[in-house]
């Protein structure tokens, strides 16, 4: 990078279950996120169906927003994908419940199927500035 900012292109949390990924990689002050099931821990998605799968996802988004210095407010898209798009109204009533006004720019995906039988994934890109300092170069 140019002048004094530091080069901040770099996966900030890898997976914890070999897979040839990021779950969030930071390149300048772009974060994307790797979608995000509703897994408790790797390949266990949670009981409970599509509401507790949705709020686990939305729990895993978090986590790794944070891990590169990111917030909910700093996320500017989401992609969700489902397996039945007739959850859309209910992802919509979790989204309002994730996020504050104005909320980030979304796509709904309707999918055939989703690692580990899941019903919902989600994916992000957030804006951080770089001169937030929020993280170092790992």
């Amino acid at each position: 990078m140019a002048g004094n900012q530091p080069d901040v292109d770099h996966a900030v949390l890898q997976p914890v279950d070999e897979h040839p990924y990021s779950v969030a990689f930071r390149s300048g002050d772009l974060v994307a996120v790797s979608g995000r099931l509703g897994v408790s821990e790797p390949g266990v998605l949670v009981s409970g169906g599509f509401e507790a799968e949705c709020a686990q996802a939305f729990a895993n988004l978090d986590e790794a927003l944070r891990s590169a210095g990111a917030v909910r407010a700093d996320v500017i898209k989401v992609v969700a994908y489902l397996t039945d798009v007739a959850d859309r109204a209910r992802l919509n009533a979790a989204y309002e419940r994730f996020f504050t006004s104005p909320r980030p720019a979304r796509s709904c995906v309707g999918v055939a199927a989703l690692p580990y039988g899941g019903c919902i994934e989600i994916e992000a890109l957030a804006r951080v500035p770089v001169a937030s300092g929020a993280i170092g170069v790992g």
